[in-house]
């Protein structure tokens, strides 16, 4: 199973819609999207992220299902060091990083900043759960840690190659088979899903990565052994729609300017 996540395009957070340069960002990605073969599309509710998807979705003549809880992550807590009122992540290095709690993948919600907003902790819990259900209409289910695959018949693959160098792993069968879902959301949510479904913290995530505006991030669902599945992740944060169609990386959301290489 493939799973792209798009961000929206660069956004007017005051009216929930995009710039103009956001508009032209979701026309370049568009241009990307709309020859795959993508078994679903899904939106978050927001209206930077449906503007967004709309360029692709009229280009394929497609609709998206509205999946209302991933809107993006945007509990407020007031920040000790900073005073800053707003999503739950932003801090500075010496807050965050001398906290344990903040490297577990599940007790990050229980730190004191994290506590000030009691919606923080179920709302993780609920984006995780409808994530998995969710996945669990395509075939996966969560066990533990991981995922196993529903009637997927056991191959058990220890190399993408063998000691001639002919292939053993099927990539070109894993091509005409593996379901493909489009879903166009928002920095914090991506990095909350990725976090449950790579089993790492989420504050290690979102301060650890900048997805720009309009960037895919691209997983992967691994079957080698069993009917055992892990995702990993092939690409974060992909702006080369952009940068081929001459359109600068918006720094929309990163403290230092983006690359523009």
């Amino acid at each position: 199973m493939r799973i792209v996540f798009v961000r929206h395009g660069e956004p007017n957070y005051a009216n929930d819609t995009l710039t103009e340069k956001g508009r032209r960002e979701a026309e370049l990605l568009s241009q990307r999207i709309k020859n795959w073969k993508v078994d679903e599309f899904y939106c978050s509710p927001l209206g930077r992220a449906r503007e967004t998807a709309s360029y692709t979705l009229e280009k394929v003549n497609r609709e998206a299902i509205i999946l209302p809880w991933m809107r993006e992550f945007s509990y407020p807590i007031d920040d000790p060091i900073t005073e800053r009122h707003g999503v739950p992540w932003d801090f500075v290095p010496s807050m965050w990083t001398t906290q344990p709690q903040m490297y577990d993948i599940d007790q990050w919600v229980e730190t004191s900043v994290m506590k000030q907003n009691p919606e923080i902790a179920p709302a993780y819990q609920d984006v995780c759960k409808n994530f998995d259900d969710l996945l669990s209409a395509y075939g996966y289910t969560r066990d533990g840690s991981f995922y196993r695959v529903n009637g997927k018949e056991k191959r058990f693959i220890t190399s993408t190659v063998s000691s001639n160098g002919s292939a053993i792993a099927d990539h070109e069968e894993d091509q005409r088979t593996t379901p493909l879902i489009v879903i166009f959301c928002h920095l914090g949510v991506t990095c909350l899903v990725l976090s449950h479904l790579l089993n790492v913290s989420f504050p290690l995530l979102v301060h650890g990565f900048f997805l720009p505006t309009t960037s895919l991030t691209v997983l992967t669902s691994e079957e080698r052994w069993g009917n055992e599945a892990y995702f990993r992740v092939q690409a974060i944060g992909d702006v080369h729609h952009l940068l081929s169609g001459g359109e600068p990386v918006s720094s929309a959301g990163s403290f230092a300017k983006a690359f523009q290489g």
